[in-house]
């Protein structure tokens, strides 16, 4: 059995909207989400899209299910993004020659050229955090280990059969 943390708080201010590390999490990513779209503006990405081109710039050519497998996707939201940023100019989809189920993505020289103008995003959004470079580097780690913990926690499959739908 797991113990439960123990902390100096009462029942009643764990029940605080500000005492949830979801909502903490949440706001966090609410406000890296509007970084990122205007750091994003200027080389014509979301941020979805630019994800997926990271994944691209760092590992090439790959199946479509790996790239969702690396950005925690299913298909039916990467399918979207690939056809969005190939109507861009900067990704190819075609059908393996070996298996006609698998579509694998390739970058164009258009979006492998996007490359060399997005290498100063991470650097931008690190200078909007106001942290130091170390304290970026515990921040990833410490998130890194909390995503590996809840992983354990509730299996991804079972996460997403729970899911609820999203709000429109």
């Amino acid at each position: 059995m797991t113990e439960q943390p123990t902390a100096t708080r009462s029942d009643q201010d764990f029940l605080r909207l500000d005492g949830q590390i979801c909502f903490a999490l949440n706001a966090a990513s609410r406000a890296f989400g509007g970084l990122y779209r205007v750091v994003l503006k200027d080389l014509g990405l979301t941020y979805p899209q630019y994800l997926v081109m990271l994944v691209l710039w760092e590992h090439g050519e790959m199946p479509v299910k790996e790239i969702g497998q690396h950005l925690r996707l299913d298909s039916g939201t990467l399918s979207p993004l690939l056809k969005r940023l190939e109507a861009a100019g900067l990704v190819r989809r075609e059908r393996s020659t070996e298996d006609e189920r698998s579509v694998r993505a390739h970058l164009t020289e258009e979006g492998a050229a996007l490359r060399a103008r997005a290498v100063e995003v991470p650097r931008r959004i690190a200078a909007a955090t106001g942290f130091e470079l170390a304290e970026v580097v515990d921040l990833q780690d410490r998130l890194s280990r909390l995503t590996a913990a809840l992983d354990a926690a509730v299996p991804l499959e079972e996460a997403r059969e729970t899911q609820e739908p999203r709000e429109a």
